[in-house]
């Protein structure tokens, strides 16, 4: 029963760690994605809002063209620590 008890405490201390652990890595993800997409002349970033969760980034905004929406998704894609990307920028040509 002592083992039992002792088992359960020690997860219920780590999962607050492991928590903490993510949220860093999305917050470097993040910043790091943010800096990439900013310095790219392709995309121009600046009007890109990134969103990670889990190492999932989301992509939200307008670009000018197809290529730069497509090259924000690769840029993503390549970002250490990123899991999946979901591209839903939109053109500005686009209603």
């Amino acid at each position: 029963m002592t083992r039992l008890i002792s088992i359960l405490l020690i997860a219920f201390l780590m999962v607050p760690m492991l928590v903490a652990q993510d949220a860093k890595a999305d917050a470097r993800i993040y910043n790091d994605l943010k800096t990439k997409l900013a310095d790219d002349p392709d995309v121009k970033g600046a009007a890109i809002e990134v969103v990670v969760k889990d190492g999932a980034v989301t992509l939200q905004g307008r670009v000018g063209d197809i290529f730069a929406k497509e090259k924000a998704a690769k840029i993503a894609k390549k970002s250490k620590g990123v899991k999946s990307v979901d591209n839903q920028l939109k053109l500005f040509s686009d209603n």
